[in-house]
């Protein structure tokens, strides 16, 4: 069971890659087809663009769930550990009621949308291609509340994976100039 949590708790990443995966391979046969063989396949312009959004609708979730969203944090950091994370949480409650309100207007503009509303190339009825952002913005918003249960009830931090490897390419240079320090 916890294999399958395990899994679940890295969904973003794996509908990340596989879409991914599928625009890219998608624009690499259209770029062939148009060099090599004169032709424009029309279908897969849309389909990748609609791929793109999705996948940064998708990332913009795992950035939640790694805790690397984009935020001011120098006048946090000034602040005691046990304070910034609180105002962090702040900031959270207020993102989770943003993603609240868009879900609420993003399901009630999906609604609205007529059967006849298709992709144009594709065919496809907008109400598929849009209900991604539900399902994005709703798996953000428990990302951010899982985050904050880390921090504040478990007491975990979870770090930006930026400043993981900034600190781990600090800590490699400065073994690199430890022995030339002692010479």
């Amino acid at each position: 069971m916890r294999a399958v949590w395990q899994h679940l708790d890295h969904i973003e990443s794996y509908i990340c890659r596989a879409l991914l995966a599928v625009f890219v391979t998608l624009l690499f046969v259209q770029i062939v087809a148009r060099q090599v063989f004169g032709t424009s396949i029309t279908w897969i312009e849309e389909l990748s663009v609609i791929l793109f959004v999705w996948f940064a609708y998708f990332g913009a979730s795992y950035a939640a769930r790694m805790s690397a969203h984009n935020r001011v944090t120098f006048h946090i950091r000034m602040l005691p550990r046990s304070t910034g994370r609180v105002v962090e949480a702040l900031g959270d409650a207020f993102w989770v009621m943003f993603n609240l309100v868009f879900i609420w207007f993003a399901i009630r503009y999906i609604g609205a949308l007529k059967p006849f509303v298709k992709a144009q190339t594709l065919g496809w009825p907008m109400k598929w291609v849009m209900a991604p952002m539900v399902v994005a913005f709703a798996l953000m918003t428990v990302r951010i509340l899982q985050v904050n249960y880390m921090k504040l009830v478990l007491g975990l931090d979870p770090r930006d994976p930026d400043e993981v490897v900034i600190d781990s390419e600090l800590q490699l240079a400065e073994q690199e100039l430890a022995p030339r320090r002692a010479a």
